[in-house]
């Protein structure tokens, strides 16, 4: 065999040496045909639309450059609207998700921030039918929504187990981004477990499946076809997919639409307990190995943990034998015990661990009536537990008026705008606060959507931060 017929058949074994790799390699990447010919029926569109109130400027009309000089030289190109003074006119407000059917007598399960505020929900399913859905109930904190449709024969899918989800496993999602019905994209967990700020109750699903706007809602499979997350949020700085995608793992969503089609709302444990993180430098101060566990730093008095025997200065490590591992794990872990429920807390005290075993309480604003089991003011608009200002502390303080915060809720709108239990909250909307209870009627007074002013008292002097309440 001369020297080219070796070189020719080397390169020959080569090629098909490169060929069977590619060949073995196409055959282990997932195919996802089937999973959406049998998925695809119980996803869903939802379209939402709802009223709102615009306002006109009394000055309507004028263009930037027609604006009178006089009124630029207070205000420059952005004119106030003072309030009666504008003309105001209803518009038709609509918004596009995705959902899906998880129960044969017609729920279905999406984003609460899909539907919030809508005054009318579509659901069109993968036969064009559309029907008008009722909401059952809906959960800020977690984003979930739990809706109902009256028909027969409807299509449903699978759940599965999202603690079974493993970093490196393949997923698929199907929805509505940009309103085009029944999109697939595939992609892998990138991460799980994740906490996104103001969303301290959900451990998220984090993947790199494309996600858009419209996504919201829609479900997330394994390759078993299986229902494991509820595509939920995106990183992004453009407004559309860069590739960081997360969803509600559906053991959480479950939990919370259960409750929301047996009560219309849900409810969480409370344990009363203001933490941080447990840096590097303080696991050293504690004499522990590695930092680990959310530092008491303060306790409402009256608090479930207080009665239970915490102390600050404690380190939780676990919750009934789950490891605490960051600090921004414990509210999750705690809201999923039912008020009133024995929690068994493991703690590092003075360098020893110890057991704990209490009964935690209801978060405030999940009570009907608005006040905690402890009799404390609850607003929930605000997020936050109040306690009156006792006479002795008022002398102390130097001041005349006001409310201890005892409790704030992380997700809520007090913790957003920066403030802390033990804050006394002095005067909202420049109106003196006086007691728990009439600070409820001031904050119920308030209109939806406005930001307030509050006064705060911390640390011997006075400051004020920006609240904006719900609505539109």
């Amino acid at each position: 065999m001369t020297r080219m017929m070796r070189t020719l058949s080397l390169w020959a074994l080569l090629v098909a040496a490169l060929l069977a790799a590619q060949s073995a390699m196409a055959r282990e990447l997932p195919d996802f045909t089937e999973l959406v010919e049998d998925a695809a029926p119980g996803v869903v569109n939802i379209s939402t639309s709802r009223m709102v109130e615009r306002r006109e400027s009394p000055f309507h009309g004028f263009g930037n450059q027609e604006i009178p000089e006089i009124f630029r030289h207070f205000f420059g190109d952005r004119l106030p609207m003072p309030p009666g003074d504008g003309r105001g006119h209803s518009e038709e407000r609509q918004s596009l998700g995705s959902g899906f059917i998880f129960d044969e007598d017609g729920y279905i399960m999406t984003n609460a921030h899909v539907v919030d505020g809508a005054d009318q929900i579509l659901v069109r399913l993968n036969d064009r039918r559309e029907l008008e859905a009722e909401l059952v109930g809906a959960d800020e904190k977690t984003d979930v929504a739990v809706l109902k449709v009256e028909a027969e024969d409807l299509p449903t899918l699978d759940l599965g187990d999202s603690d079974r989800l493993q970093v490196g496993e393949w997923v698929a999602a199907i929805g509505s981004p940009f309103g085009f019905d029944h999109s697939v994209t595939a992609g892998i967990v990138s991460a799980i477990n994740r906490t996104l700020p103001r969303d301290v109750y959900v451990p998220f699903i984090q993947t790199d499946v494309a996600i858009n706007p419209g996504n919201s809602g829609g479900p997330l499979f394994n390759l078993d076809g299986e229902v494991v997350g509820i595509n939920s949020q995106i990183f992004t700085r453009s407004g559309g997919f860069m590739g960081l995608s997360f969803a509600i793992p559906i053991n959480v969503a479950m939990d919370v639409a259960d409750q929301l089609r047996a009560d219309g709302s849900v409810t969480r444990g409370w344990l009363g307990v203001m933490i941080q993180p447990v840096s590097r430098e303080l696991a050293e101060s504690f004499g522990m190995d590695n930092p680990e566990g959310a530092l008491i730093a303060d306790l409402d008095p009256e608090g479930p943990a207080a009665r239970g025997g915490l102390e600050a200065g404690d380190i939780i490590l676990e919750v009934n034998g789950q490891e605490v591992a960051r600090s921004s794990n414990l509210p999750r872990l705690i809201g999923r015990v039912a008020p009133g429920g024995e929690v068994s807390l493991t703690v590092l005290r003075g360098g020893e661990r110890e057991t704990l075993d209490l009964e935690v309480g209801e978060w405030p604003d999940s009570a009907a009536a608005g006040r905690g089991d402890d009799g404390e003011a609850s607003p929930a608009r605000l997020g936050v537990v109040v306690q009156p200002l006792e006479e002795v502390q008022r002398r102390k303080l130097g001041l005349d008026h006001g409310v201890r915060v005892a409790d704030v809720d992380p997700a809520g709108i007090a913790a957003a705008a920066g403030v802390r239990p033990g804050d006394i909250l002095v005067s909202i909307a420049q109106q003196r606060v006086e007691s728990p209870s009439q600070l409820a009627e001031l904050i119920a007074d308030l209109p939806e959507g406005s930001v307030v002013p509050v006064r705060l008292y911390r640390d011997g002097r006075s400051y004020y931060v920006a609240m904006r309440l719900a609505g539109d």
